[in-house]
C-alpha cells in the first residue's frame, strides 16, 4: 500500500527504514510488502531450489536469488523492487546493494495486497527496464502466467497441475504438481 502523498520519497527513506521492513520505491511512493504467507514461502522455495538446482547442475553463468534481494531497476534509482525471485545473467549487473539493471528473469507470487502491483504496475516496469522473462505466479487462482517480453509473446496462462518452461533456457522445465502446498 502506498504511503500518502505529501513527500517525495528516494532510496535514501528505503535504507533509513527500521531493520526488518520490506518496502519498494517506484517514482517517489514506498509501497510497503505485508510478511510473506506459509504457502507463498514454499512456492518460493520450491522455484529457487528448481532455478538454483538446474543453473548449479548444468555449470550455468546466471545467478539465482529469492527476496528480500534489490533490484534498481533504472540507473536514477527511483524504481527499487524486491521480486520474489530475479535470475540474473549479466555478472556485471551485480553489486553489493543487488543488482543495478533489469533481471533476466522474474518471478512474483500473488499475495492479496500485492496483486494490482503484480498484475499492471510490475508488469509494465518490468517490460519497460528490459526483464526477459516474467512470470506471476497466483496461489489463490493457482494460475502462472507467463510474459516471454524476450520474443514479445502473448502471455501463457498455466496452471498447477501444468509443467512450465522457462523461456530463457532450453532444457528447464518446472512441474507445478511436484509443488507440495
Amino acid at each position: 500500500m502506498a504511503l500518502a502523498q505529501g513527500k517525495f520519497y528516494t532510496i535514501d527513506d528505503i535504507y533509513s527504514l527500521p531493520e526488518g521492513s520490506r518496502a519498494e520505491l517506484i517514482d517517489g511512493q514506498i509501497y510497503y510488502m505485508s510478511p510473506p504467507s506459509r504457502k507463498h514461502q514454499d512456492i518460493l522455495s520450491f522455484l529457487h531450489l528448481a532455478i538454483g538446482n538446474h543453473i548449479a547442475n548444468n555449470n550455468g553463468e546466471c545467478k539465482v536469488y529469492p527476496a528480500p534481494f534489490a533490484v534498481f531497476l533504472f540507473a536514477d534509482d527511483s524504481k527499487y523492487l524486491e521480486p520474489d525471485i530475479s535470475v540474473v545473467c549479466d555478472r556485471n549487473k551485480l553489486n553489493d546493494h543487488g543488482c543495478s539493471g533489469a533481471p533476466d528473469w522474474v518471478i512474483e507470487i500473488v499475495s492479496p495486497g500485492s496483486r494490482p502491483m503484480d498484475y499492471y504496475m510490475k508488469l509494465s516496469l518490468y517490460r519497460s527496464a528490459g526483464v526477459r522473462e516474467y512470470w506471476i505466479v497466483d496461489p489463490m487462482k493457482q494460475t502462472i502466467l507467463v510474459y516471454d517480453m524476450e520474443h514479445d509473446s502473448a502471455p501463457a496462462i498455466y496452471s498447477f497441475a501444468d509443467t512450465i518452461k522457462a523461456n530463457i533456457y532450453e532444457d528447464l522445465w518446472i512441474d507445478f504438481r511436484k509443488l507440495d502446498l
